[in-house]
This record gives structure tokens, sequence and C-alpha cells, in this order.
């Protein structure tokens, strides 16, 4: 579901100060996204799932990032039904939170 190698490496690149921020923005922007998300638009449902994949990779989101390139796939050809959003929705939860914890147990992550 997540790449501890990906996340290590950022965290590695940028220190952990800096990944928290990241990793704050990058849940802001992904949720925003996400409350968004509709069947109706197919071309603006493709666009958002490209956003979204790319978010996922660069933050080691491999699973959610799996989930978006194969809805965006979907939306491109216009057969938006077959795409099951609540998997999508669902998968982004359970990596966050299993990012979160991990984070939080080794102290990485500072909750205010």
């Amino acid at each position: 579901m997540l790449d501890w190698d990906r996340i290590r490496e950022l965290r590695t690149e940028v220190g952990d100060d800096e990944f928290a921020l990241i990793l704050e923005l990058f849940l802001d922007e992904v949720e925003g996204v996400i409350m968004r998300l509709s069947k109706g638009h197919p071309a603006q449902l493709a666009t958002d799932l490209h956003f979204l994949k790319g978010c996922a990779w660069n933050l080691g989101f491999r699973g959610f990032g799996v989930l978006c390139d194969e809805g965006e796939r979907i939306a491109l050809t216009g057969k938006v039904a077959r795409l099951n959003l609540d998997e999508v929705m669902q998968c982004y939860s359970s990596s966050k939170q299993m990012m979160i914890g991990a984070l939080e147990t080794e102290g990485a992550l500072r909750r205010a």
C-alpha cells in the first residue's frame, strides 16, 4: 500500500521537518480534490485522478496511485460506471492512517 523506500528517500532528501510540511500540504490538496470527485464529468474526473496519481506516487502512496492511474484510464474512455470511487477514497484513507501512525510511532510527526 505504501512505498516505504520512496518515503525514506523523500525524508532523507528534505529532512523530517520539511517532510512533515510536505505531508500536510499533500493531505490538504489531496482531500480537496477527493471531495470534488464526480462521475458526472468524466474529463474533469480524469484530470483530478491524474493529479492525485502524481501526488500519490511522489509521496509513496503506491496503492492509491495505482487506483488513481486505473481510474484515470477508465475516465478517459468515458466508462465511468466501471469506476469505484469509494475504493479510491478508502485506499487513500487507509494509506493516510498507516503513514501517520507509523510516523507518529517513530516520533517523526508531532501533533500540535
